[in-house]
């Protein structure tokens, strides 16, 4: 599959681009529902998360319209909403270092399968000065380092804080590429998490529009 995601950014619920991507994906896994989004609807976002094939979609509403909560589908005005970010989810496997191992993963997370693309090809901007790639292949088990080989130091990161009990596993982000990557497993948890972090895998890799920064 050779569709570039970010491509679908700006793009109505309803318009060709996304439908036939989600079609050529829903081909990959079992069922025949893969397609058929569970519809989160708030006045200021409305997500569409496709379970089987690893995908969340974020639309904005634009034009003043202003979703009421919990909408069906088909309530849904499409034509007043733009495709604004898109998650894809990877579930690294776990490895029985702790007995709590995994425990503290959102349980909305868990729901997730796992994106049946591989590799996932995105674009990358190109900075004066420095050598860097026009695309980022990423597969399931790329890395934290992997992802600094490519693009660089992120311009923003967070996370890794607190007990591996409840803490937020460590985040990159690339605005100028408009990606954000937030890294699973018991490397990416914890007061050492930096350290470890280069080994760990990504879990959910967010897309958006690239901002000038």
């Amino acid at each position: 599959m050779s569709t570039n995601v970010q491509s679908l950014l700006g793009n109505s619920p309803s318009s060709d681009e996304v439908s036939i991507y989600l079609k050529s994906l829903s081909s990959l896994v079992d069922g025949s529902d893969a397609a058929v989004p569970e519809v989160k609807s708030y006045p200021d976002a409305v997500y569409f998360n496709y379970f089987a094939i690893g995908l969340s979609f974020l639309f904005s509403p634009q034009n003043g319209y202003k979703p009421a909560m919990n909408l069906r589908r088909d309530q849904i005005k499409d034509d007043s909403l733009v495709l604004d970010s898109i998650d894809v989810y990877n579930i690294p496997k776990l490895k029985p270092l702790a007995a709590n191992s995994g425990k503290s993963s959102r349980s909305a997370e868990l729901a997730f399968s796992t994106h049946p693309v591989s590799p996932i090809i995105l674009p990358l901007s190109i900075s004066d000065g420095t050598s860097r790639p026009l695309t980022i292949e990423i597969m399931p088990d790329t890395t934290g380092q992997n992802f600094v080989a490519c693009l660089g130091e992120p311009e923003r990161k967070g996370g890794g804080a607190g007990p591996s009990s409840g803490s937020i596993g460590i985040w990159c982000e690339w605005p100028k590429d408009g990606i954000m990557v937030e890294f699973g497993g018991d490397e990416a948890k914890g007061p050492q998490a930096w350290e470890r972090g280069k080994d760990a895998v990504w879990k959910i890799i967010t897309i958006f529009p690239p901002k000038a920064t």
